[in-house]
């Protein structure tokens, strides 16, 4: 089981639930180290002060905020907590809006919340509630000493804690060229819509997320074991050609015709064809290895 990252208390009103936020995330990152490209030795990292030119360790490191030119505050995790202990100890949720009603861009990540100190029952009361409301509570607090925007909904038996972006951490549309909006506008015909709505529809299926696999890991292990048979260990390997081509758009004259052919099953797998692509690749990767001779 997890370490919880973060204890308090959810809010709303007068209730106050104990909780304890632990991470729903479990990234699957390629651990790769830095090398010089001279003599492909390992580069590392290392903290010095700026005046003696000296190593720090870790345990000689404090945070400070510089108030003038060279002069700084000094900020220890008791001073975070003091500039606003509330906020540091509760998720003060202040108001509801409805399931739905977020713009998917303002998510960022996911966590749990778990009921502590016997607040199992005033925890379900919150997550039913929600859930026979189809309301998302809205909520703010500070964890590793930032304020967070968060958005609480139940997920199964759990309530979970999505944190959210600010609206101004985010940029606008402008300047990006986009397309105008409106069929006419956009220069696309009924026909065009219609043919691509029957090859969403056709290539509609149940949300599974178990059937969509990472398999990039293993591509670029195998990349990395053909340059180790190879012998190309030190070998920097250079673009091809056709990297520097840009990506082309379909031909917008043939566009109704690209749409019918995908229809009839040129550009897409049918939802039958996809199932057993996917248990075939499930059923491979649970064949047991041979064994070396």
């Amino acid at each position: 089981m997890a370490r919880s990252i973060w204890k308090g208390s959810i809010t709303f009103g007068l209730v106050s639930i104990p909780v304890e936020l632990f991470p729903a995330e479990d990234r699957k990152e390629f651990q790769l180290s830095m090398l010089d490209r001279r003599d492909f030795s390992p580069v590392g990292y290392k903290r010095y002060s700026k005046t003696s030119g000296k190593e720090v360790e870790w345990k000689g490191i404090v945070k400070g905020y510089e108030y003038e030119k060279d002069q700084y505050v000094v900020l220890s995790d008791e001073d975070f907590k003091r500039a606003n202990v509330k906020a540091t100890r509760t998720v003060e949720i202040q108001t509801f809006v409805q399931d739905g009603d977020i713009s998917p861009e303002f998510f960022d990540a996911p966590y749990y919340l778990v009921p502590a100190d016997r607040g199992e029952k005033i925890y379900a009361l919150l997550r039913e509630t929600l859930r026979s409301t189809e309301r998302v509570g809205i909520a703010q607090f500070v964890m590793r000493s930032k304020q967070h925007l968060a958005a609480i909904k139940p997920v199964g038996r759990a309530l979970m804690l999505f944190t959210l972006r600010y609206a101004n951490e985010l940029h606008g549309t402008s300047g990006f060229g986009l397309p105008a909006a409106g069929l006419k506008e956009a220069r696309v015909t009924t026909k065009e819509i219609e043919l691509a709505k029957r090859l969403i529809d056709d290539m509609t299926d149940k949300w599974n997320p178990a059937s969509f696999v990472d398999t990039y890991h293993e591509d670029l292990m195998k990349r990395i074991k053909e340059k180790i048979k190879k012998g190309q260990t030190q070998e920097i390997t250079k673009p091809s050609d056709d990297d520097d081509e840009a990506p082309r758009a379909s031909n917008v004259i043939d566009l109704a015709s690209l749409l019918k052919k995908s229809i009839d099953g040129g550009g897409h797998k049918s939802k039958t064809t996809a199932k057993r692509s996917l248990r075939l690749v499930h059923d491979s990767r649970n064949q047991p290895k041979r064994k070396r001779a």
